[in-house]
């Protein structure tokens, strides 16, 4: 699999291992921590390829699905990114960017039901001719900071990268529709991979 590290993380992993050789010459023990560190931002900011499948809405995000609810038609998909997990957030379908809504809010853990309704958010609206969904990016209590990389009136393929929140934190999808779900409470998911949804056959 080939992957490459985002440059969003140079301030982070650039400065842990400049202090990792400063401490070179002034303390080991504190060398191998910053040496740790500079290794655990390089595995945060990651970014592998992916390969995308053709059918059906895929996951933004990587994670763990810890709720799945349908009220008025609209399937909503929650998933909880650890600080282990890819943190790079993806088109779940091609389309266009009809609306980016930013949020200011608070800081309860991701995991949390506090946590959609009331901490800092974007959502992203994106709208073909088969789908109308949205995409919501929410900081949790370690997230320092969300990151878009579209904006209003972009044109996205399934799978694009569209953002990322830094430092763990919790993806939402809302499905406008009729649909088949292909995954539930508990399993793990994969930006831009993993089958989430297929329309209902008519």
């Amino acid at each position: 699999m080939r992957f490459y590290f985002r440059k969003e993380g140079i301030l982070f992993y650039g400065l842990s291992f400049a202090f990792f050789v400063i401490f070179l010459f002034l303390n080991y023990f504190f060398a191998f921590l910053f040496f740790i560190l500079t290794l655990f931002f390089l595995y945060f900011f990651r970014d592998p390829e992916r390969e995308i499948p053709k059918e059906g809405v895929v996951s933004p995000a990587d994670g763990r699905v810890i709720k799945v609810e349908e009220k008025e038609r609209e399937l909503k998909v929650s998933i909880f990114m650890s600080p282990f997990n890819v943190h790079i957030n993806r088109a779940p379908i091609s389309g266009k960017i009809t609306k980016i809504e930013y949020k200011k809010g608070k800081k309860y853990p991701a995991d949390s039901e506090k946590s959609s309704d009331l901490n800092e958010s974007n959502t992203f609206y994106i709208e073909n001719e088969k789908y109308n969904l949205r995409v919501k990016q929410i900081a949790g209590i370690l997230a320092r900071r969300i990151v878009s990389f579209k904006k209003e009136g972009d044109t996205v393929q399934k799978g694009e990268r569209i953002g990322l929140i830094k430092f763990g934190s919790r993806v939402e999808v809302f499905l406008s529709g009729s649909f088949n779900l292909l995954i539930s409470k508990g399993d793990k998911v994969y930006a831009g991979y993993t089958i989430i949804a297929k329309e209902k056959e008519t």
